[in-house]
């Protein structure tokens, strides 16, 4: 087992020790992929080695280490590789890793009886037209000839399911910065159902990322809306943006954009969270010039709120919405 899956149970208040919680995980390995907005990836390989431990019990360290640092706890699914290292982590339990072993054997154990909608990347279309010919369990597909699943789904994604089920794992872990990242969370006193203060939330939180991505000189590619709810279940967003920005207004319509995409009718949101992903210099950034003199003139007023702000306080100058 090499690689770890890990879940961090942040509350709605402490996303913003996700970072630290990352960073936790690079004292044992520098191959690290976040996964927002609470977990990630961690190749091992490398530290088994250095350490001398395997997999299971570097997990138990690094959730002692969590907890005592942060007061989080966490899941940790172990595999030989970040799909089923994933997998393992549908079955954790909080103070004991579930791990899959790396013999061929115990893996397609560990498959044969779940649904095939348990692969990371397969979707309830695919599990539909293959459990109509009686493929529903991963072990039937495995058992299945490459060319039915071909002729079913595809050639491509035939193959790639083929492989799946049979427990080979292509993946690998994609080191990212957590530095590249930004958060703004905006926790409710108690589950919201308005959507008027929902999307207040969000002009908050926009705002917010807005002014320290201009603080520190970046501008962000993508942005990420997290939806918690009352259910402790939350649903994920993200959307590139048409150029990279640290404009307040840019980010606000676009938050606005995935909020109302999601459709939410009478929900239960405990938190939202706004996730600035991908900085770069905002000085190697290029900017669409345009002929409307209003946004021209929304960005020379933000210059001048920043600088109010740095000098009287965070909320020396801010929306009239957000004053009320």
């Amino acid at each position: 087992m090499t690689v770890l899956c890990v879940r961090f149970q942040l509350p709605p208040m402490y996303e913003a020790a996700l970072p630290g919680l990352l960073g936790l995980l690079e004292e044992f390995t520098p191959v690290v992929e976040a996964l927002p907005p609470d977990g990630a990836l961690a190749d091992l390989r490398g530290a088994e080695r250095y350490f001398g431990r395997g997999a299971v019990e570097l997990a138990s360290v690094i959730r002692v280490r969590s907890l005592a640092r942060y007061g989080v706890d966490c899941l940790i699914g172990a595999g030989p590789g970040p799909m089923l290292a994933r997998m393992a982590l549908r079955d954790a339990r909080f103070g004991r890793t579930r791990a899959v072993p790396g013999d061929p054997a115990a893996v397609a154990e560990f498959l044969a009886e779940r649904p095939v909608v348990a692969l990371p990347g397969v979707g309830p279309a695919t599990a539909r037209t293959l459990a109509e010919y009686g493929l529903d369990t991963l072990g039937r597909v495995a058992a299945a000839p490459l060319s039915t699943l071909q002729r079913l789904v595809g050639a491509k994604t035939g193959h790639e399911l083929h492989e799946k089920a049979n427990g080979v794992d292509r993946g690998r872990v994609v080191p990212n910065a957590v530095s590249r990242s930004l958060a703004a969370e905006r926790p409710f006193d108690r589950d919201e159902l308005d959507p008027d203060r929902h999307r207040r939330a969000l002009l908050s939180a926009a705002g917010e990322l807005g002014a320290r991505l201009r603080a520190v000189g970046k501008v962000c590619r993508t942005l990420t809306l997290t939806v918690r709810y009352a259910d402790r279940s939350a649903t994920v967003r993200s959307r590139t943006l048409a150029e990279p920005t640290a404009h307040s207004a840019a980010l606000t319509g676009t938050a606005y954009g995935m909020y109302e995409a999601l459709g939410l009718q009478r929900a239960r949101v405990r938190a939202l969270v706004l996730r600035a992903e991908g900085l770069t210099s905002a000085g190697q950034a290029s900017h669409q010039l345009t002929f409307d003199p209003v946004d021209e003139k929304v960005r020379r007023i933000e210059e001048v709120a920043d600088r109010a702000r740095a000098k009287f306080g965070p909320r020396a100058v801010m929306p009239g919405t957000l004053a009320a």
